[in-house]
């Protein structure tokens, strides 16, 4: 059993994941979650759709016995985050990850820094996914990138899918107080609630239920 029963970052039939929101709940109630985090990629929901799919959301998880949230995953460009400001204020939460293939590990921070200045956006995706293909940032561009975390009070997930962030980066999190959240990454129901690698480098880390985004619903 998870001491911190919580994901926030699951994915339905509204982006590329195979089962229904109704199906993601069921899932996270029979694996006794309290928190669900239902978060689309942002590229496939348009302004009409996007209502349709908070509403639904919002329906369910109102009947639900845990707290239902409706949050979205958003691409990091070169352009910045892409979500329009009337979407992302018609959600709970916003996750920004990288999703292209860059040459570089600095190309990488650069994307992240612009989702760290983003009101919008409340937590970065598995950050540093990219680094075993692409190389590793050097340690001053690690602490720039927690610097705005810190000064912009964004959060980082911990992924169970990707194993990232390292345990260094996440001692450093809560050394500063920058939030952190459990993130299995699902596209299918069976895979939602799989965050025990989450919570057990977030453990080793020295980290409580304080230093979690969504501490209060656990």
């Amino acid at each position: 059993m998870l001491e911190f029963p919580h994901d926030a970052h699951t994915h339905t039939v509204y982006s590329d994941g195979i089962g229904g929101i109704t199906e993601n709940i069921a899932a996270a109630e029979e694996k006794g979650l309290r928190l669900l985090g239902i978060t689309d990629h942002s590229h496939y929901l348009s302004e009409r759709t996007l209502g349709r799919y908070v509403r639904e959301i919002k329906r369910w998880g109102g009947e639900a016995d845990i707290t239902v949230l409706a949050g979205i995953e958003g691409n990091i460009t070169s352009g910045g985050v892409d979500l329009p400001d009337v979407m992302a204020k018609k959600l709970d939460y916003v996750i920004a990850s990288v999703h292209e293939w860059l040459e570089s590990p600095s190309q990488y921070i650069e994307l992240v820094k612009l989702a760290l200045l983003d009101e919008n956006v409340t937590v970065i995706g598995h950050f540093g996914a990219n680094f075993p293909h692409i190389g590793y940032p050097a340690l001053e561009e690690l602490e720039e990138i927690l610097d705005l975390a810190e000064a912009n009070g964004k959060a980082f997930e911990i992924s169970s899918r990707y194993r990232v962030p390292d345990i260094d980066f996440i001692r450093e999190c809560i050394k500063r107080g920058v939030k952190l959240v459990f993130a299995s990454d699902a596209h299918y129901p069976p895979a939602v609630g799989r965050v025990s690698w989450s919570e057990k480098v977030f453990k080793k880390a020295g980290g409580t239920k304080e230093d979690l985004l969504f501490g209060e619903f656990l």
